[in-house]
């Protein structure tokens, strides 16, 4: 009737119809021969205290366990007449043998569903574990994926046009290509290791690259000074994303990245004047996975088509809230307290 309380057939098993059968049987027996033979018969309320504490709910079997308590009192003075001959010092070591046997295997019980609740709950942990490591195992592929290998095609594409008039600039092409592929390589190791995080430094030298290969005229206004590194990696990541979509959707001419402060904001910027109907088909796994990096930290994102000049753009903005090291290392402690 009692299995392991991990089991996960336990409870199912405790609750079955013949543990009740057992539990009625066995109380039936120890009542009606303790009134009809003897005292002897008393006994057996000792495991009738120990089922009802497993088998009934708390408040069932506390009050099964104090009628169990009262009846050999109850029984034995109905038997003597009264007090008088009472054996008081085995009366009252049965009594509290009848109630604490109860109690403890409520107890029992009761630490049994707690085990199985926490069995429960680090198997959801678990599970989340996993879902939220696969998540960050998508995202981070292919955010890094999407730019290095859009760069190595590009310069593949170069190099092809340069062979025979450039040898030299086709070589040089070439070895740039083997460089990114390494750096590629040894980037999606560290990222399935879970350590990879970019630097805005090299995502912006990255952007220039890039949008140098594929003949696109860019500008680059960065005022936002240095950075928390959590924020650092968040523009990062919109560097890299939206690079990314104006190479392989837009098919720009014109690319504007911005970076700056802004009351109290950390606010990244980039507009390119490409196709737009392109640029629409192209938010989807990357701009979700940015959309959730930047709400984690509590910042807000738009994407979307922006009016400049009476010509219609495309525009991905993030702001994030600015905070020095000071407050962060408050922040740190206040959550530790």
């Amino acid at each position: 009737m009692w299995s392991h309380p991990v089991s996960q057939e336990a409870r199912t098993r405790a609750r079955s119809r013949f543990s009740f059968v057992l539990f009625g049987t066995l109380g039936a027996v120890a009542l009606v021969f303790s009134l009809t033979d003897g005292p002897a018969w008393l006994w057996l309320l000792i495991g009738v205290s120990a089922i009802a504490g497993i088998l009934l709910p708390m408040r069932r079997a506390f009050a099964v366990i104090v009628l169990l308590t009262l009846f050999p009192l109850l029984l034995t003075i109905v038997r003597h007449g009264g007090t008088t001959g009472v054996d008081w010092w085995w009366l009252i070591a049965f009594v509290l043998l009848v109630r604490g046997i109860g109690l403890d295997m409520i107890g029992v019980a009761r630490m049994g569903s707690a085990i199985r609740e926490l069995h429960t709950a680090r198997r959801e942990l678990a599970r989340l574990a996993v879902i939220e490591e696969r998540e960050r195992l998508s995202r981070d592929l292919h955010d890094l994926l999407g730019q290095t290998l859009s760069m190595i095609t590009l310069k593949s594409e170069l190099a092809g046009c340069l062979v025979k008039e450039e040898p030299e600039r086709c070589a040089q092409e070439l070895a740039e290509i083997e460089c990114v592929s390494r750096q590629m390589l040894h980037e999606v190791r560290k990222t399935v290791a879970g350590y990879r995080q970019p630097t805005l430094a090299n995502e912006l030298d990255g952007a220039r690259q890039l949008l140098e290969a594929a003949g696109v005229e860019y500008m680059v206004e960065q005022t936002i000074g240095d950075l928390l590194p959590a924020l650092d990696t968040i523009l990062a990541w919109t560097i890299r994303e939206g690079v990314t979509n104006v190479i392989r959707h837009s098919r720009a001419r014109q690319c504007l990245i911005q970076l700056v402060r802004n009351q109290g904001m950390a606010e990244a910027m980039i507009l390119n004047d490409g196709d737009q109907r392109d640029t629409r088909a192209s938010q989807g796994n990357g701009l979700s996975g940015l959309r959730e990096r930047v709400a984690a930290l509590g910042g807000t994102m738009e994407a979307g088509t922006l009016d400049v000049s009476g010509k219609e753009q495309f525009r991905l903005w993030i702001a994030m809230p600015l905070q020095d090291r000071r407050e962060t290392r408050e922040a740190a402690g206040a959550r530790g307290k």
